[in-house]
């Protein structure tokens, strides 16, 4: 899994390529308790597989974000990845465009 950062005034735009499973889900953690932006957005273009461990990192995340005062956009779900946001709700609680 690769993590690509890049900052635009006030919103942080994370790039996520690869897997993201119970081995690569605590770097994804990180690097989003790291953003510290008022706005986030997540790109998740390049991820083909996502577990429930990356699941609870968005999840996270989100709440992190929004207890902050701030927002979370995720952009670029892949149909699969959809699909396991759809069949746990996730889709319903995580901002998607």
């Amino acid at each position: 899994m690769d993590i690509a950062k890049k900052t635009e005034g006030d919103r942080m735009i994370i790039a996520v390529t690869g897997r993201v499973d119970t081995t690569t889900a605590p770097e994804l953690d990180a690097g989003l308790k790291l953003a510290g932006n008022e706005t986030l957005t997540l790109d998740l273009s390049g991820v083909p597989y996502m577990s429930s461990a990356g699941l609870r990192c968005l999840l996270t995340a989100q709440k992190t974000m929004m207890a902050g005062g701030g927002s979370m956009t995720i952009v670029g779900v892949q149909a699969a990845v959809r699909e396991v946001l759809d069949i746990t709700g996730f889709s319903s609680i995580l901002t998607l465009a």
